[in-house]
């Protein structure tokens, strides 16, 4: 059956803002279709299917990557799953959607935006369920993952309105990992902020780590400030502390996978390396991230780690060995930065200011 979402409509007023599909809904097959980041800079190659679990394994295999990126695609999944699941009642569609639920769900840890989408999806098909139409929840669920989508555009959008108010002309901005449309629907979040600056003709420049061990400042953000125009410097993960140090960066500004209530943030590992050489430097440190990656809890134990594959270390991308192929490897994803060394989170409704226990609360009123 052929199942519109006219929520993805509202996509065509921020074509200007687009420039990279990282992700989208093809209506006329019904795929979900996204841009391989395993792959680049070297090629550009986009996959799609109609099966959820082949999102899934998208997800835990980073082709799709970065927390709004991976709660947009796994509302899609959801999606698939109500499409195609063959459920002639309302019933067995309802166990077909729990069951991509928890298949989605087991991809990736951290991020927080997967929880949200998911349990987002999975609410508005029990809402419809209760009307007894099972093709009236198809279209519910693809309509909410295509509002989750817009939204996600809208959000980073209003993140680089906001953060450019943070940039002066003329700034170096320091940003660790990929924020960019590639980790999102298409604009970005930190990168997002830096893209408006640009936008709005400042004169700025960028320094981007390399990001080990997947490289995601060597090769993703290569890429897309290389489309952008925008002059940047790549350097390793070791150097910020020199680039604050000989006052190289004006600022840092950098995502999140999961932000909670007191501040504390967790994003790609290595950043609260960057937000302790900012601290000590007098430089501002500041994060982006749309409130959708706000968990509401005030215990840092809550924030999970994802710890990968050793051989991530052990390689140069699994192709290149970098040691012995035994060698004992702790390869955590993320790690936490304190709210202390954070000036400033930038959110879709505004930037907050410390105290976060009372700032944050309040963004998601």
């Amino acid at each position: 059956m052929v199942v519109s979402a006219p929520s993805l409509r509202r996509l065509e007023a921020y074509e200007e803002y687009l420039k990279v599909k990282s992700l989208y809904w093809d209506e006329e097959k019904g795929e979900f279709v996204w841009l391989d980041t395993r792959l680049l800079p070297f090629e550009e190659v986009y996959r799609r299917t109609k099966d959820y679990n082949r999102v899934a394994r998208a997800i835990k295999t980073l082709e799709i990557r970065g927390a709004p990126a991976i709660g947009v695609s796994a509302a899609y999944g959801m999606a698939l799953a109500a499409i195609y699941s063959g459920a002639k009642t309302v019933e067995d569609l309802m166990r077909d959607l729990e069951k991509a639920y928890e298949t989605l769900r087991n991809t990736r840890p951290t991020a927080y935006n997967l929880f949200w989408a998911l349990d987002r999806v999975m609410n508005r098909a029990r809402k419809e369920a209760e009307k007894g139409d099972a093709d009236r929840v198809r279209e519910a669920v693809l309509d909410e993952a295509g509002t989750i989508h817009v939204e996600d555009v809208e959000s980073n959008i209003a993140i680089g309105r906001h953060g450019n108010k943070l940039i002066d002309n003329g700034d170096v901005i320091l940003t660790h990992c990929n924020t960019g449309a590639l980790a999102t629907s298409g604009f970005g979040t930190a990168l997002g902020i830096i893209r408006y600056a640009w936008y709005e003709g400042k004169k700025i420049r960028v320094i981007t780590t390399e990001t080990r061990p997947i490289l995601q400042g060597a090769r993703l953000n290569v890429w897309e400030l290389k489309k952008e125009g925008i002059p940047f410097t790549l350097i390793t993960d070791g150097m910020p502390g020199l680039v604050f140090m000989r006052g190289m960066a004006d600022l840092a500004i950098v995502g999140a996978d999961r932000i909670i209530l007191t501040g504390h943030t967790a994003n790609k590992i290595g950043t609260y390396m960057v937000a302790l050489a900012a601290f000590d430097n007098d430089k501002p440190f500041y994060v982006a991230a749309p409130t959708s990656t706000i968990q509401k809890t005030y215990n840092p134990e809550d924030i999970v780690i994802e710890v990968r594959d050793p051989d991530e270390v052990r390689t140069v991308l699994g192709r290149y060995p970098l040691t012995l192929p035994d060698v004992d490897v702790f390869n955590p994803s993320f790690d936490i930065t304190p709210p202390r060394y954070i000036t400033g989170i930038v959110t879709e409704k505004g930037i907050a200011y410390p105290p976060y226990t009372k700032s944050l609360p309040r963004l998601l009123d």
